[in-house]
């Protein structure tokens, strides 16, 4: 079973910066798109930012220009650099990773990690 294990949440101030990371129990699986999605309190979960496999990047609006996503193939790895952080984005931020490995498409994510922007 494969698990994953976002890292790098925490609590700053608004302008500051954080890198969040998300690893893969394993790396004996393709990874397919690896994305950050994020739910704060009483709200949905919402898609942040997305990678193909390939490098192609996707963002919510709300995040451009701000948040960075990056990924490590090798490492079944990815990372959110996120900068000027505003209090807006405060939330749970979850991994999610997607492979067609072990046949049809296969969705996994992680536990979420906490992040608290204060103004």
């Amino acid at each position: 079973q494969v698990q994953l294990v976002e890292s790098g949440g925490g609590l700053v101030k608004a302008g500051e910066s954080l890198r969040l990371s998300c690893a893969a129990s394993t790396v004996n699986f393709r990874v397919d798109d690896m994305g950050w999605y994020r739910q704060a309190p009483g709200k949905q979960r919402d898609l942040v930012a997305v990678i193909t496999r390939g490098g192609n990047t996707d963002y919510a609006d709300s995040v451009k220009g701000r948040f960075t996503i990056s990924r490590d193939n090798a490492k079944n790895t990815v990372y959110l650099a996120m900068d000027s952080l505003e209090p807006e984005d405060t939330a749970v931020y979850y991994c999610k990773m997607s492979t067609v490995t072990w046949g049809p498409r296969r969705d996994y994510w992680g536990r979420g990690t906490q992040v608290t922007v204060s103004s």
